[in-house]
C-alpha cells in the first residue's frame, strides 16, 4: 500500500535487539546504544527503515517498552546512554555534550546500512532539552522531533528562575550520583552516595555547599557542576553553551517539525511555550504546541497533587501520539496530523471543587484547540495591587505601601508548584496552600497566607466565570532595606467553603521569584540601594484556568518559597559565599503594583 493511503504504520514484524552498540563521537568517546530492529523469522528485516532516537542519562535499559513498540511498526529504535551514564564512555557533566554528542549519534543513525537517512528524536525532560541541544547544531539527516518537558534556556526559567536557583537541582546532583558509574562498580561509594541522597532534605539546610564536604567528592564532575550552579549567578557565557541556552541559538536551529509537549504544573511550562512561541516564528515547517494540566512526565494521569481535572485529561497513549508524528513525517504517510491545529490546551476549571472518590479535589476542565499561542485574540489585562489587600481593576494611589520584615532564617515553605518530582523533599502539582507534614519545613497547618511576610491581594467573589490563558507578568515597585533581596509571587485560585473543604481551598495555578540584583539585567548583578523603590517584573510560568463564579483571585507576595528557590541571605553577597550566620532580616515596601493577566472570553 502507498505510504498516502496508509493510516498508520501496523504492528506487523518481530523485534530482534542489539544491546551495547558503540557509536564513536568526534573526540573518540563511545557511546552506547541498544538498537531494536525490525524483524521477521528472528532475523533483522530486510529493507531500510527510518530511525527513531532517545538519548538519557537514566539508562536506556529501561527504554524496552518504547524500543519495541517502534521496531515492530517499522522504526530502528536507537537508545543511548548520553556520555559518561551507564554503559557509555566519557565524564558526565550535565548536559554540557549534548549538542555535539547528539548531533553526531543522529549522523551516525543515518548512515547504518539499515537506515533510509530519515532520523527523529524523542524524549523527555533531560531527552527533550537534549533533543533541542543537538538541533542548535542542526544535524543534516534530523527529520523530526518530538521534545516532552524540556526547556529553552536553564538560566532563564530552570535551572535559575530570574536570577534564584532551583533547589531540585542540587537534589537531583545527589540522586544521579547514586546511578553514576562509580556508584554502580564500588557498593562502598554507593553505599555513601545512597546515604547522603536519602538525607538530601538536610543537606539542604547546609548552605551554601562546601566543597568535598559530602560523598559528591567521590564524583568530582557531579560535585563541580552543583558548585558551578551555585556560583554562577550571572547570564555569562557559561549559560550560553549550546546544552543550556537552547534560545540563543534558534537562528541556527535545524529546521523541522517538532511537537513540544507541556504541563502548567511542569518545572518546563515556560521553556515549552518559549520554544514553541519562537520557532513557529522563525522556522516554516509545522511546530505544534500541547499543554496539559500534568506535573513534569504526568502526562498519563488526570491530576496533579491534591486536584483532579476530570478523565479527559490522561493522555491515554503517548506512544501512539509520538506515532502518528513521525509516520507523517519520517515515512510520508498521510494521516493528517499536519492538517491539525497548532496549538492544544486544557482550560483547568469548572468541575465543582467537591472531592472525588480518591479524595483529591475535582477541579475539572477540557481541552481546546487554537491556530497559535497566545491565544488568538487574547487581551492582557491589568490587575492592580492595593494596599488594603484587595486585588481589583483600579489603579491604586502611589501613596498606597504594603510592608513586611522577611527573615531568611524562617523562609515561607514550598507547597507544590511546577517543580519536578524531587524526593520528598518537594511535592509537585496543585495543593491547598497551607502547611502540613508532608510539605518541607512547614512547622504547622495554617494557611501560609497567615504568616506576616505574605502580602495576600485578593477580589471579591467573582459574579461571573473569568477565563485566564496565557502568559502572567507581576510588576511590582518596592524598596529594601537590604543591598539585595527576593521577591516571590503566587496566583492562586480560591475555591469556597463546601462540605468537603468547610475552610475553601487555595489552589495555587502559577508562581515566581525575581532576585533584585538581577532587576535591570540578568547578564550581570547591581545591588539595591537600601530604601529606594525600584521596578521588578517578574514573569511567571504561563497557565490556563477558570475561576468559576463565586471564586476569587489571589496573589501572594514574599521574599521566600523554599526550597523551590534557594533563599537569598540578603547580605549582597554572592549565595554560594554567605554562610548561614551572616543571614540578614529585611523589611520590604510595595507600591503602585499590578498584575497582567492573559485574558479569553
Amino acid at each position: 500500500m502507498a505510504g498516502s493511503e496508509m493510516r498508520g504504520s501496523w504492528m506487523e514484524y518481530d523485534v530482534v535487539v542489539q544491546k551495547n552498540v558503540p557509536v564513536s563521537m568526534r573526540d573518540g568517546t563511545r557511546l552506547a546504544a541498544d538498537l531494536y530492529l525490525p524483524a521477521r523469522g528472528g532475523k533483522v528485516a530486510q529493507g531500510r527503515f527510518p530511525a527513531v532516537m532517545e538519548r538519557t542519562p537514566y539508562d536506556k535499559e529501561g527504554k524496552v517498552n518504547e524500543g519495541r513498540y517502534f521496531a515492530r511498526r517499522g522504526y530502528v529504535a536507537v537508545m543511548q546512554d548520553v556520555r559518561g551514564r551507564f554503559q557509555s564512555e566519557g565524564e558526565w557533566y550535565p548536559f554540557a555534550k549534548e549538542a555535539p554528542d547528539g548531533y553526531d549519534s543522529v549522523e551516525w543513525a543515518a548512515a547504518q546500512p539499515w537506515s533510509d537517512g530519515n532520523v527523529g528524536t524523542m524524549g523527555g525532560s533531560y531527552c527533550g532539552s537534549d533533543q533541542s541541544a543537538l538541533a542548535t547544531l542542526n544535524p543534516p539527516h534530523l527529520k523530526a522531533m518530538v521534545v516532552a518537558v524540556g526547556t529553552s534556556n536553564y538560566h532563564t526559567s530552570s535551572m535559575r528562575q530570574n536570577g534564584a536557583l532551583e533547589l531540585r537541582f542540587m537534589v537531583y546532583a545527589f540522586r544521579m550520583a547514586t546511578t553514576s558509574r562509580e556508584a554502580l562498580s564500588d557498593a562502598t561509594i554507593k553505599a555513601a552516595l545512597t546515604a547522603d541522597f536519602e538525607r538530601v532534605g538536610e543537606w539542604l539546610t547546609r548552605t551554601p555547599y562546601k566543597k568535598g564536604s559530602s560523598a559528591l567528592r567521590f564524583l568530582p564532575s557531579y560535585e563541580q557542576w552543583l558548585l558551578d550552579l551555585l556560583a554562577e549567578g550571572d547570564y555569562n557565557d557559561y549559560w550560553k553553551q549550546r546544552g543550556y541556552a537552547i534560545e540563543h541559538y534558534y537562528e541556527e536551529h535545524a529546521d523541522v517539525p517538532t511537537i513540544y509537549l507541556g504541563g502548567w504544573y511542569d518545572s518546563y511550562a515556560r521553556g515549552t511555550t518559549d520554544n514553541y512561541v519562537a520557532l513557529s516564528r522563525m522556522k516554516k515547517t509545522p511546530q505544534r504546541l500541547i499543554m496539559g494540566p500534568w506535573t513534569h512526565g504526568g502526562w498519563g494521569a488526570s491530576f496533579a497533587g491534591d486536584v483532579d481535572f476530570g478523565p479527559d485529561a490522561a493522555m491515554d497513549d503517548y506512544n501512539g501520539y509520538r506515532l502518528r508524528w513521525f509516520d507523517r513525517w519520517l515515512k510520508g504517510i498521510d494521516n493528517g496530523v499536519d492538517r491539525e491545529r497548532s496549538v492544544r490546551i486544557f482550560v483547568m476549571g469548572g468541575g465543582g471543587s467537591r472531592k472525588d472518590r480518591n479524595g483529591r479535589l475535582l477541579h475539572g476542565g477540557a481541552w481546546r484547540d487554537a491556530a497559535d499561542w497566545p491565544l488568538p485574540g487574547t487581551r492582557l489585562t491589568n490587575t492592580y495591587l492595593h494596599a488594603d489587600g484587595t486585588l481589583g481593576p483600579d489603579s491604586p494611589q502611589a501613596s498606597e505601601p504594603s510592608r513586611y520584615t522577611f527573615d531568611p532564617r524562617d523562609p515561607v515553605p514550598t507547597v507544590g508548584g511546577g517543580i519536578s518530582a524531587a524526593n520528598e523533599v518537594m511535592q509537585p502539582g496543585a495543593y491547598d496552600q497551607r502547611g502540613g507534614k508532608r510539605f518541607y519545613g512547614c512547622r504547622d497547618t495554617l494557611p501560609l497566607s497567615a504568616r506576616s511576610d505574605v502580602l495576600t491581594f485578593q477580589t471579591p467573589e467573582l459574579a461571573e466565570d473569568a477565563e485566564v490563558t496565557g502568559p502572567l507578568v507581576v510588576k511590582l515597585w518596592a524598596s529594601s532595606s537590604a543591598q539585595d533581596t527576593d521577591f516571590t509571587v503566587k496566583l492562586i485560585d480560591v475555591h469556597p467553603p463546601n462540605a468537603d473543604y468547610p475552610d475553601g481551598f487555595a489552589q495555587n495555578l502559577s508562581d515566581s521569584i525575581l532576585r533584585g540584583r538581577y532587576r535591570n539585567s540578568r547578564d550581570r548583578a547591581e545591588l539595591m540601594t537600601p530604601g529606594q523603590v525600584c521596578a521588578f517584573e517578574i514573569v511567571m510560568y504561563p497557565t490556563s484556568n477558570v475561576f468559576c463564579k463565586g471564586h476569587c483571585i489571589r496573589l501572594d507576595v514574599s521574599s521566600s518559597n523554599f526550597p523551590r528557590f534557594d533563599v537569598n541571605p540578603n547580605t549582597g553577597g554572592r549565595s554560594d559565599e554567605s554562610a548561614g550566620s551572616s543571614w540578614r532580616r529585611t523589611r520590604s515596601t510595595t507600591t503602585r503594583n499590578g498584575l497582567r493577566t492573559s485574558c479569553c472570553r
